[in-house]
């Protein structure tokens, strides 16, 4: 792979790791504390929404974001042909 590839790959790379990071600030930080008076309106299985984000979702939405990571790398690999 030459030097301009590789720039291609680090920036889509980098793309993919902003958007996944802002998606968790969002939902640890921003449902789990900014909105959650708003959020604690909505209750799921008798808890508070905002609640269940600070001491749950965060974490869930974390872990699902793993894996899209790993889904999206792998699609990355395969289009720039770095896949092993």
């Amino acid at each position: 792979m030459d030097s301009l590839q590789r720039k291609k790959y680090w920036q889509e790379n980098l793309k993919y790791l902003s958007i996944l990071l802002l998606i968790w600030f969002l939902v640890s930080y921003g449902f789990g504390i900014l909105f959650v008076d708003e959020l604690n309106a909505i209750r799921i299985g008798g808890f508070k929404l905002g609640f269940w984000f600070a001491q749950q979702g965060a974490i869930y939405v974390f872990v699902i974001l793993i894996f899209v990571y790993v889904f999206l790398m792998n699609k990355l690999d395969k289009k720039y042909k770095v896949n092993e």
